[in-house]
């Protein structure tokens, strides 16, 4: 047995796959908040005062930057699913449980991927439709 420290029962393997995905989406969090202050300091201000996001110039521009964010979307997602796969195939010290909860993260983040590949498949499809 194991001699622990703390006053309190001994930790399980699961806290630290806890912590370290806590860490991870306060990194995240920290990369999407700077990410959105830079976007947000290079809006271009009209004339009154009214701040212009962005016009579109047609409708496949339109479908253009829908494809970009499901790309980013699909992408960021997918390394999620792949940093936690990894966390918990490191984390697992062996655990078959663990170990497998770390493949299905891995193939999930492999969907991911997949989608995010396939996404301007979709939007020319999307074109066709529209007639763009």
């Amino acid at each position: 047995m194991r001699v622990n420290r703390h006053t309190g029962p001994p930790r399980d393997r699961g806290h630290r796959v806890r912590r370290a995905l806590l860490v991870g989406a306060l990194v995240a969090g920290s990369l999407l908040t700077t990410a959105a202050a830079a976007n947000a300091a290079s809006l271009e201000v009209a004339d009154a005062g009214v701040v212009v996001l962005s016009q579109a110039e047609s409708v496949e521009q339109v479908l253009e930057n829908v494809r970009g964010w499901v790309v980013g979307i699909l992408a960021l997602l997918a390394t999620v699913f792949l940093t936690i796969g990894g966390v918990r195939y490191i984390l697992g010290g062996g655990d078959p449980g663990e170990i497998e909860k770390a493949k299905v993260a891995f193939r999930s983040a492999c969907v991911g991927y997949a989608l995010a590949v396939l996404a301007p498949l979709v939007v020319t499809v999307l074109q066709g439709i529209v007639g763009a």
